[in-house]
């Protein structure tokens, strides 16, 4: 079990570690909803170290990241970030990632930490366009700052205007007195807020000015458990759960970042067919009508007791105090509003599906 630079932090603050994506993890503090609730209201601090990056570079970089990737990565300019995903060449999903484009011909991808291995294989067994590629997972560490007061809590540690960082864009910039840190706007929490990308011999500095300059906002650190039921609310993807080898970007409702305009890509004649003809199933979105929370894997059914899909991810939301779920059903079943039934300990309990995201901001 690997550890960030940060877990004697974590272990100190007393944390309940977990092993996760083969690190050894903070899944909570004092608790899941009130973790939960502090990034809703206030600003809390993540550690997620354990993400992959790989630095792609030169003047065959984004090639590769096109023939790879489904969004299109033409449209970066430095500065911005774009989320997309990269086919796995039978009509499923290798990983979801981020790309960042750092400078002209360079860009970073940040990937899921327990797929490190296999999209960094599934890259380079696509490189023919002698792109450099470095992986920089082992050598850097990732802190999400998240929550409204990020701005406020965070301004005093760099020179530059954080709350001019708009969505999906990002700086390189001094933060905590440390020069060149990464400083995005790509939240996976529906709270505002940003990223830090600084090197591990850099992280405990930046973790400690972090916490006393948010010290007047309240600030506190978060677990993984509360990361998951944040990204829940807001209905964004979870690799291994809502998407994963086997679902299609179209099934998963990732349309929006698949580009079938663009020229060839892994995939692309396989989405466009399925685009043409139409997807079977689709992700959709429910809420538990009757008592009861939905876990991965749990049956979903029709009135008549005939199981239609199976339910990806499930909680009950700390913001609405109702429960709520992921999960795919044929498409002709899944209408907004439409009434369905998961199977928790072999009993039908009433849902319905519903609009994205579950968490609208007051």
């Amino acid at each position: 079990m690997k550890d960030t630079a940060l877990s004697s932090k974590h272990i100190a603050l007393g944390a309940k570690m977990v092993p996760f994506a083969g690190y050894n993890m903070p899944v909570q503090y004092e608790g899941v909803n009130v973790e939960h609730q502090t990034v809703r209201e206030g600003v809390g601090v993540f550690d997620v170290s354990h993400m992959g990056e790989f630095l792609i570079s030169g003047s065959g970089a984004l090639n590769l990241i096109q023939k790879v990737t489904s969004n299109d990565a033409s449209t970066l300019t430095v500065g911005r970030a774009q989320y997309s995903c990269m086919p796995n060449g039978k009509g499923g999903v290798i990983d979801d990632l981020i790309i960042y484009k750092i400078k002209e011909e360079q860009y970073l991808l940040v990937v899921n930490a327990s797929n490190i291995e296999k999209d960094w294989n599934w890259i380079s067994s696509h490189n023919s366009f002698d792109a450099e590629m470095r992986d920089l997972s082992e050598d850097y560490s990732l802190l999400a700052v998240q929550g409204p007061k990020a701005i406020e809590a965070m301004q005093s540690l760099t020179s530059i205007d954080l709350s001019a960082i708009k969505y999906y864009h990002f700086e390189v910039a001094d933060f905590a007195g440390i020069d060149n840190v990464i400083i995005s706007a790509t939240g996976y929490t529906g709270s505002g807020g940003f990223e830090i990308y600084c090197k591990n011999d850099e992280v405990k500095q930046v973790w400690d000015k972090v916490f006393e300059a948010g010290a007047s906002c309240n600030i506190k650190p978060i677990g993984l458990a509360a990361r998951d039921t944040l990204r829940l609310e807001m209905g964004f993807c979870l690799y291994g759960n809502d998407i994963d080898d086997t679902t299609s970007p179209l099934e998963a409702g990732l349309g929006w970042i698949t580009k079938l305009a663009k020229d060839d890509f892994i995939d692309k004649d396989f989405l466009s067919k399925q685009k043409e003809a139409g997807i079977t199933r689709k992700l959709i979105a429910f809420e538990m009508i009757e008592r009861g929370i939905p876990r991965h894997d749990y049956p979903i059914q029709d009135i008549n007791g005939n199981v239609i899909g199976r339910v990806t991810s499930g909680t009950m939301s700390p913001s609405m105090k109702v429960a709520i779920g992921l999960g795919y059903v044929s498409k002709e079943l899944s209408s907004i509003d439409s009434e369905i039934f998961i199977q928790i300990r072999n009993k039908g309990v009433k849902a319905k599906i519903v609009k994205l995201p579950f968490y609208k901001k007051a």
